[in-house]
């Protein structure tokens, strides 16, 4: 290269940049990894779940709404039928009372059923598969009350149609709740529907 083409260097530069043609940097900052949707899970094994017990699905909180979750519950061989709604009732109570998982937590999934529930069978002139809870149902929140009746409903706890029969441990009148599109929708507003059970 002659001296005159390197004279020439810094003209041609300068006019490059001139022309608006400068060095760019390729950004490498994409923003933190994208987080997980709310409200949803990746798909459970339902392998381990058959595993641990007999396939569940309760309902937890994922902002207003109520949403399934696969669990559960234990159940011996051989129980009676009766007993087994029982223990069926009383594993579904137990899983909706546990905290969800952290991957739960993560997506937004929340429970608002208190720990150190029970439930028992009917009593003296109680319906057949009437369940009465050691708390009375109307001292339930509504998200409480809707996650309860709304997992019971969908369980072996339930009578045919899909209702429950619940009572707390004094003798207030049994009522018949069912299980609504509303409520899983909106169980922070909308009650579950129910009527009083008259008969035996």
């Amino acid at each position: 290269m002659t001296v005159r083409q390197l004279m020439g260097l810094p003209l041609l530069a300068l006019l490059l940049t001139g022309c608006g043609i400068r060095a760019t940097e390729v950004p490498t900052d994409f923003g933190p990894a994208p987080s997980r949707v709310r409200c949803t899970l990746t798909e459970p094994d339902v392998s381990t779940q058959a595993a641990r017990g007999v396939p569940v699905q309760v309902f937890l909180l994922c902002g207003s709404s109520l949403v399934t979750v696969d669990r559960a519950v234990q159940v011996p061989d051989g129980t009676a039928d009766a007993q087994r709604r029982v223990i069926v009732a009383q594993g579904l109570l137990d899983q909706l009372a546990e905290s969800p998982s952290s991957g739960e937590q993560e997506a937004g999934y929340t429970t608002d059923v208190r720990g150190g529930m029970s439930v028992s069978g009917p009593r003296g002139r109680d319906p057949k598969d009437a369940l009465r809870l050691s708390s009375p149902p109307a001292d339930l929140t509504s998200y409480a009350l809707g996650q309860i009746v709304c997992t019971f409903s969908d369980s072996a706890a339930a009578e045919g149609d899909g209702s429950v029969i619940l009572g707390g441990p004094d003798n207030t009148p049994l009522r018949r709740y069912e299980c609504t599109d509303d409520v899983r929708s909106d169980p922070g507003t909308k009650a579950p529907p129910s009527s009083e059970v008259t008969g035996g």
